[in-house]
């Protein structure tokens, strides 16, 4: 047996999985187990998690492989000080973490093995290349930053992996990316997406002066002119307000045309970055099957762009694209490393934990709720007759996903045909900005029939063309486009089943599909996360394993907001334990 934890850790949004002989066995971040959006702390819950997915103790592991070089990204933090970029306080508040990273983490883990580490730009290769399951590929990463480099182009050749040219800081998408989402008010490294959907309601009239910041040359795929950029505080520099002419927006503050267009801009540009990147990548390869992973490639918009305008025919982007992604590049390196052996493609997102029908009816009862319990197909239907009668459902079923994005294991689910849905979801149950739009899931064998697709869309990271947007108002986005899932029957068959029903009582199987948590938080876990978001928000009715909760029916101080004290912020410091539905 050959067993290997991959770890991403100590910057953003930490992770952890597992690949035993092979196989990608589990996977999930820290966040979901700590409720702390993108802790990015070494994850011990996460690792504590896959070890007993895996049934192994830390003693069965070959090795525990981290998703970055520790002494070459130390390097650039103390070049880059030299230099007037970045703030030297990080380093001295957690000097034992950023100079002897390895043994500050197996001590976390409590781990006495081997630990291997892997160059940050290289494990995303490796996490797009072998979870593809292409024999020859092309495979593009770009992101913030790894140790040094922000782009990388490579090629993956019978189960090897060859980067042959790369961008280094501090010329950066992701970077460039972040500091326009700083501009706009936003919180960069975690709001990059709000750009995206926000841009199309813009017009890149300011396209003009952005290709002064970020430039092509000719020559280099993309360089920027450090002159508008500020990577010690605010990303952005004074330069860039003068260079737009406008000031910055603020937090809070209404959100103008100007700002959308703006949005436009940036976004225009970084698709065309990326399509100028890849056509470079297959002159060098001539491949014809493209992978992607790093955060940029999280930009659905962009990958659409890129699948229409590129010379590639297929392209596969790996679902947990940004950091917590590399803990997966690393296991997998390092298991083709250890074994000889290339490891399996992935095959589905659901890797995280997994309650069972008795654990969630023990929760349930333990606090008092009313219930129905249902079998067979009288669940789906029941919940099919919500959906259709407005109700909003929060759906957890089985493993929970991988990655940023909920796959219809941990969602929000309601009427796709309603007008009036995306308001009542941004605004009632999700808290967010309204401009920010909802994605379908629909019936793989049926997707062509609402959506310009072909094939399997499994992980909601292309955006495709809605084919009669007023059949679907709630999920068409202003230009006319929606983030598709493509769902089936072999990866998540009560989802399948719920689509099947609902499509039979109104003749359209699609769904709105929304994570399952409220803004601010990460994607609920456990049950009792399931419980609190539900009780918090204004979701209508839970649907947990077998089990319907119907708001109407609780008592009232079960489900008034704020009735019940969070327990999360307890869990950071108690590790998970897989016979129980909560931490204690």
């Amino acid at each position: 047996m050959t067993a290997v934890v991959g770890i991403s850790a100590l910057y953003h949004d930490a992770a952890c999985c597992i690949i035993r002989d092979g196989r990608l066995i589990a996977a999930a971040q820290e966040e979901r187990f700590t409720r702390m959006k993108y802790d990015p702390r070494t994850p011990v819950n996460a690792f504590a998690y896959c070890l007993d997915a895996a049934g192994l103790t830390a003693d069965d592991l070959d090795c525990v492989a981290y998703y970055e070089n520790p002494a070459t990204k130390l390097d650039r933090i103390v070049r880059s000080f030299a230099r007037g970029i970045g703030d030297i306080s990080g380093l001295l508040d957690s000097f034992e973490e950023k100079t002897d990273t390895l043994n500050f983490i197996a001590g976390k883990l409590d781990y006495a093995g081997e630990m291997r580490s892997y160059d940050h730009h290289l494990a995303h290769c490796a996490s797009a290349y072998y979870a593809s399951g292409f024999e020859n590929a092309a495979v593009l990463t770009a992101d913030g930053v790894g140790e040094w480099t922000t782009t990388s182009l490579a090629k993956g050749i019978d189960g090897t992996v060859q980067i042959f040219d790369t961008v280094d800081f501090p010329h950066s998408l992701g970077l460039f990316y972040s500091a326009i989402t700083a501009f706009l008010g936003f919180q960069p490294n975690s709001d990059e997406y709000k750009v995206m959907g926000l841009a199309a309601f813009g017009r890149p009239t300011y396209r003009a002066q952005l290709q002064k910041a970020l430039i092509d040359d000719g020559k280099n795929p993309f360089r920027l002119d450090m002159a508008y950029f500020d990577y010690n505080k605010r990303m952005y520099s004074s330069a860039l307000a003068d260079l737009l002419g406008i000031a910055p927006r603020k937090s809070g503050q209404p959100i103008q045309q100007q700002h959308r267009d703006i949005a436009s801009s940036a976004q225009e540009l970084l698709e065309e970055a990326l399509i100028a990147i890849a056509h470079r990548l297959h002159d060098a390869t001539g491949f014809t099957d493209l992978c992607m992973a790093g955060g940029v490639a999280l930009n659905c918009v962009a990958n659409a762009r890129l699948e229409r305008e590129t010379p590639f025919k297929r392209i596969f982007v790996q679902p947990a694209s940004g950091d917590a992604g590399g803990a997966l590049g690393a296991a997998m390196l390092a298991y083709r490393e250890i074994s000889g052996t290339r490891p399996d493609p992935m095959t589905h997102a659901y890797l995280g934990p997994r309650y069972s029908t008795s654990e969630v009816r023990r929760y349930l009862t333990r606090i008092g709720a009313h219930y129905e319990e249902f079998t067979g197909d009288q669940l789906v239907k029941r919940i099919a007759a919500e959906l259709e009668a407005g109700k909003v459902v929060g759906w957890f079923q089985g493993a929970m996903e991988f990655g940023p994005r909920a796959l219809g294991a941990r969602s929000i689910l309601a009427d796709a045909r309603r007008p009036d849905m995306q308001d009542i979801l941004n605004l009632k149950i999700k808290n967010r900005e309204s401009f920010r739009p909802f994605a379908p899931i629909c019936l793989r064998e049926a997707a062509n029939d609402y959506f310009e697709c072909s094939g399997e869309l499994p992980y909601m990271t292309f955006t495709v063309k809605v084919r009669d947007p007023r059949v679907l108002p709630a999920i068409s986005h202003v230009d006319g486009t929606a983030r598709l899932q493509t769902v089936d029957s072999r990866t998540a068959p009560r989802l399948a089943s719920l689509l099947h029903a609902f499509a039979e009582r109104t003749g359209v199987p699609v769904l709105i599909n929304t994570s399952f948590n409220r803004n601010g938080e990460p994607i609920v876990c456990s049950p009792e996360d399931a419980f609190s978001c539900f009780r918090e928000s204004g979701i209508d009715v839970l649907v947990m394993d077998n089990f319907v909760v119907d708001r109407a029916a609780q008592s009232e101080e079960l489900v008034t907001a704020g009735s019940l004290a969070y327990f999360s912020l307890a869990r950071e410091v108690t590790p998970y334990l897989r016979d129980t539905y909560f931490f204690t």
